[in-house]
């Protein structure tokens, strides 16, 4: 299983840098740039919330589920 993070994608689409939307989210730019670059490995709920908030999206917009095939074992 792999959640991909495309918070870059809805940032560009909104025009917002990670300095601004820190500031209207309230998190600090090293952990959204954690989040932003796939290196986060949990985000809290009322995080995601405010994320959406201010950028105006679900968040499914901004995770997305691949599915990982490679602990399948060949047959």
């Amino acid at each position: 299983m792999a959640i991909i993070v495309n918070l870059d994608k809805i940032m560009e689409k909104r025009n917002i840098t990670l300095t601004e939307l820190s500031e209207k989210v309230g998190i600090t730019m090293a952990n959204l740039s954690n989040l932003k670059n796939q290196k986060a490995r949990a985000i809290r709920f009322s995080t995601l919330d405010s994320i959406c908030k201010a950028l105006d999206c679900s968040p499914g917009d901004i995770l997305e589920y691949i599915e990982d095939n490679s602990n399948e074992k060949n047959n």
